[in-house]
């Protein structure tokens, strides 16, 4: 037979684009249109039911961005129409942009009872099938002017309503009723499957030229002049191609509808929730039509959103839910990042989400599905197991830009030796669309083959919303088993873990420690002041909660926040969604966010204040929210320096909080400045830089080369402006060693410090370098006016530590790193993320740089006089231009600090220090609520129960990466000690004695109590 694959496989692609899909809608009519164009921000539908509506016509403009128009779709359905499938065809001005990435909208009744969304691919408002004729149609289309923001990564004002103008940015194409011819319409989609599972076969695979030669059969069966008239034909001519079932080993998909919705990214908050609402009107409304859909949805918040906002779509999902088409995943609160929320932030997430799944829908949900993060701390396995979470899902490393994953199922084993069972799809996306290229993707790139013969599709549109559409149900049912295609089936995501896990658990692989993405490094720096709002705020809850419990165990009328906390906590959780604290969304969100932070800052400030008045009377106290004990120099609020000891979790008076002892003392020497306490001699140069820092205990140097030595580089990645830090910024830098000025402005007897000042570009930064009196670090308290355009600016610290690795702090414990770069996987940790401190170290000394602020930090061995030396630096501000054009640009204010001679526990302790600024106010002096006597024991959180019982809450854990034997005392007689898992439920009684409660913790453990007040 001659080769006329091309010819054929030409004719098919134009018959299909010019003449059958055109013919899926052969009649249509035009509705009549009016608008009623929304001044400021979205309204309720009840607004808009009750507003004076304008005459409209197709082709006219409307929409500045970010605006709302709703409009009323008004028609009647033709005589002659009766017995066929009519639906409502809206098309508002749709661009070649995706779904959730351009104009989209909502359709109502005329009663205001929400229908379903409408997007580029999902246009269609069902009508009457079939239809009797002489129907009225009355629709309210609540329409959003969104604009597309991404258009390879040029800046632009769109991000923000303030600056993105008001003129028009959609023009509205149609409206009609149309009939949809479903033999046609079949047909297209019997082509499509038919020909893309073509497409993917080797050319001498005798079923390719099967199929080309049916397909070529229907060609000639079908007239195309009379599409409709002989579409049943065509398809008759397929029918025996389609009807071959999949061979016995074919690849098993288990397919889930999904539709990843950012919580916010390209566009603001208030308009996710819109979002949300329109693709579980979708869904909803999918699920009728198709039973045997299962859609998978993650995220509790857009849940309670839709909850709020849209209460007939909530009762749909409630109904979907129990009739099996829902199935809430995730188990978290947000989608959020997985590398910088704190600890006790990341129990939230979960506790919070999963209590609303429970609660609300009575699901217990078992996986954590993040599929969109930018990696994965390795502390998840262990919090997972204690909420009772069986698996873990997300396909986010198949982005690496590096090294291929080496598993696609496999056991994921954290810092703490936890294993959870994790699958990646290799199908490489949460959005396919059942097209015959993801699936052979899925099969080919699937690396457990051979002892596993499964793996899971998320399909539905999705980053912007959209979920699955009829036309991927209908390839659903053609792929169920199809002949050289993996065998299709929809089910809960759960139904694939337990099978896989059934499968292959037993002999599956297992990745030990972090899931590092080798992408996206620079979202540990970018939009600073969000970062400083989340950083402040998990500390602030921290405190607030420990000082509300103090109160209301010692205060029978003290009534415990407990609403108020929860708001806030969903709030700063819902803040650390995966573009929002990572600092990759749009203008508008992070200067909400900013503003947002301000006033949580604030609440928490005043619970705080308001519990320690309840305390009881007392004098001048300095309270203590730290696990660690403190002696530091404390400002009482009036600019007076005092030295205070205070207790772990605990208070002192003022008038006892003295500490005897040398002071700290400043010596000027020409162009030197020296500063000295009990533990450290500081130098500072002409130049501002720390040329020495000498640990008096150990009698060594700190410094291989001047530190704190400020680096700017050009920061140009090749893509994703927000999001990368790409391996080139190395190549060029520029050390920032002119000072305008350096100036002692401290001089004791509690504290020195020396204020340096540069200018540089059209920035300046001041610093002020501060010893303390007792105090074993440095602190750097920075203030930038930062005006930079694409550059990133780096501290730097040369340390002459000869180290093979880093110790940073992640959530519940610390990671190691190396230091070197000798394999593919170690060069591509060019740029790593930290908590509170990263330490270096050799035997028997090391060094930790301590932060408030900063997640970025690069670690290199450098050669420094002939000796190789550690260089630490911290990433301290970035200036891309999008998606935000102002990225960065103003005030910001941190704290860093050197800390010489620091073991892992000495880290942790003043990590916790520099994070939990000891508080002044007026309060009785009072034992720990609790106390804990072994130091690698850390107290992470003090609460009352979710329950409201009055049961005090303690979660702690094992923090330097050992084992130990401790016993937690309180200030509080206890009736019952239990302890519980991550969502407080009753696990075991816990052990007690003498002292207190026995405690026996592996590396690394979390333990969470329960203890009931006598």
């Amino acid at each position: 037979m001659h080769d006329d694959r091309l010819l054929v496989e030409g004719r098919l692609e134009r018959a299909l684009r010019q003449f059958i899909r055109p013919a899926q809608y052969p009649h249509r009519a035009p509705l009549a249109l009016s608008v009623w164009h929304v001044p400021g921000e979205p309204v309720p539908v009840s607004a808009a039911l009750a507003a004076a509506y304008e005459p409209f016509e197709t082709g006219a403009e409307w929409g500045s961005p970010w605006s709302t128009s709703w409009f009323r779709l008004q028609g009647r359905v033709p005589e002659e129409w009766r017995g066929r499938r009519v639906e409502v065809v809206v098309d508002p001005g749709f661009t070649g942009e995706g779904p959730g990435f351009q104009a989209e909208g909502l359709v109502y009744d005329a009663s205001g009872v929400p229908l379903k969304g409408v997007h580029p691919r999902n246009r269609h408002i069902p009508v009457a099938s079939p239809a009797r004729g002489g129907e009225p149609v009355h629709l309210l289309l609540e329409a959003a002017a969104n604009p597309a923001v991404l258009h390879d990564f040029v800046p632009t004002p769109l991000g923000d309503v303030l600056t993105a103008g008001t003129t028009p940015i959609y023009r509205f194409a149609s409206a009609d009723l149309a009939v949809l011819d479903e033999d046609v319409w079949q047909l297209t989609l019997d082509i499509e499957v038919l020909s893309e599972l073509m497409n993917e076969l080797e050319a001498d695979r005798p079923r390719r030229h099967e199929i080309l030669r049916a397909l070529e059969d229907m060609l000639d069966a079908l007239d195309l002049h009379d599409v409709p008239g002989t579409a049943a034909a065509g398809r008759a001519a397929l029918a025996g191609v389609l009807a071959k079932p999949a061979h016995a080993s074919a690849h098993r998909v288990s397919a889930a509808g999904h539709a990843h919705i950012d919580s916010a990214w390209l566009w603001p908050l208030r308009e996710t929730v819109r979002k949300a609402s329109r693709t579980f009107a979708n869904v909803t409304a999918l699920a009728k039509e198709y039973p045997e859909l299962v859609f998978a949805c993650s995220q509790a918040q857009q849940y309670a959103w839709v909850k709020e906002h849209q209460p007939h779509i909530w009762e749909r999902i409630k109904e979907a839910v129990a009739d099996g088409n829902w199935a809430p995943v995730g188990s978290m609160w947000v989608e959020s990042d997985a590398n910088m929320p704190g600890g006790e932030a990341l129990a939230r997430q979960i506790t919070h989400g999963m209590r609303f799944f429970r609660e609300e829908l009575g699901v217990e949900t078992e996986e954590i599905w993040l599929p969109d993060s930018f990696g994965y701390s390795a502390a998840f396995p262990q919090l997972a197991k204690l909420a009772g979470i069986r698996w873990f899902l997300t396909q986010k490393l198949s982005w690496n830009q590096s090294n291929k994953m080496p598993h696609h199922t496999f056991w994921w084993e954290g810092i703490d030796g936890t294993r959870v069972f994790t699958h990646f799809p290799p199908v490489d996306t949460y959005n396919s669309q059942f097209h015959g290229a993801e699936l052979a993707h899925a099969e080919r790139n699937f690396a457990d083959k051979g002892r596993a013969s499964r793996s899971l599709v998320p399909f539905g549109w999705g980053d912007g919303g959209g979920g699955p559409t009829r036309e991927m149900m209908e390839r659903a049912r053609r792929l169920r088993s199809l002949e050289g295609s993996p065998r299709v089936e929809i089910e809960k995501p759960s139904a694939f873990f337990a099978a896989a896990e059934e499968e292959y658990g037993a002999r599956a692989p297992v990745w030990s420690g972090e899931l590092y993405l080798e992408l996206h490094r620079a979202t540990y720096t970018t939009q600073a002041a969000t970062k400083r709002g989340n950083r402040r705020s998990e500390h602030a809850l921290r405190e607030a909660e420990l000082w509300c419990t103090a109160a209301a165990v010692r205060d029978p009328s003290y009534v415990y926040p407990h609403d108020t906390l929860d708001r806030l906590w969903k709030t700063v959780l819902l803040h650390q969604f995966h573009d929002i604290l990572p600092g990759s969304s749009i203008a508008w969100v992070h200067r909400e966010a900013r503003e947002t932070y301000g006033r949580v800052l604030a609440e928490l400030d005043e619970l705080t204040r308001a519990a320690v008045r309840s305390l009881g009377a007392g004098g001048p106290a300095v309270l203590n929210a730290s696990p660690y004990a403190r002696d530091e120099v404390v400002d009482t609020g009036d600019g007076t320096l005092v030295r205070a000891s205070v207790p772990a979790l605990g208070t002192r008076g003022l008038d006892g909080a003295g500490v005897p002892g040398t002071g700290a003392v400043a010596h000027t020497t020409g162009d030197t400045i020296l500063l000295t306490n009990e533990h450290l001699s500081v130098t500072v140069d002409a130049a501002g830089l720390l040329t020495s820092v000498r640990d008096l205990a150990a009698d060594r140097e700190a410094l291989a080369a001047p530190g704190n030595l400020l680096q700017l580089h050009p920061d140009h990645p090749t893509h994703y402006d927000a999001w990368d830090l790409d391996r080139h910024y190395r190549n060029r830098h520029t050390d920032l060693t002119d000072a305008e000025s350096v100036e002692l402005v401290e001089d004791g007897p509690l504290r020195v410090a020396v204020r340096v000042v540069r200018s540089f570009g059209a920035s300046r930064i001041t610093q002020e370098i501060r010893l303390a009196a007792g105090s074993r670090r440095v602190d750097v308290v920075t203030d930038v006016e930062w005006r930079e355009s694409e550059k990133v600016l780096k501290a730097a610290f040369p340390l002459d530590v000869h180290a093979e690795r880093s110790a940073a702090e992640i959530q519940f414990g610390h990671v190691h790193r190396p230091t070197h770069a000798n394999t593919g996987w170690d060069a591509a940790r060019y740029e790593i993320c930290t908590h509170r401190w990263l330490r270096v170290a050799e035997e028997g000394y090391g060094v930790a740089l301590l932060n408030d602020s900063t997640y970025g930090h690069d670690v290199t061995r450098t050669e420094h006089g002939g000796a190789l030396g550690t260089t630490v630096r911290l990433t301290l501000l970035r200036a891309p231009h999008s998606p935000d054009p102002e990225t960065d640009q103003g005030t910001h204010r941190f704290t860093y600090a050197l800390l010489p001679g620091s073991s892992t526990g000495d880290a942790v302790a003043e990590g916790l220090a520099l994070n939990l600024p000891l508080r002044v106010a007026a309060a009785p002096v009072l034992a720990p609520l609790v106390s804990v006597d072994h130091p690698a024991v850390t107290v992470e959180s003090v609460k009352l129960a979710d329950d409201r019982s009055g049961d005090v809450i303690v979660r702690l854990y094992e923090s330097r990466g050992g084992r130990a034997v401790a016993t937690l005392g309180t200030s509080f007689p206890v009736a019952r000690a239990e302890v519980t898992d991550l969502l407080e439920r009753p696990l075991r009684e816990a052990e007690t004695g003498e002292a207190g409660l026995a405690l026996a913790l592996r590396p690394f453990q979390i333990v969470t109590l329960r203890l009931r007040p006598a």
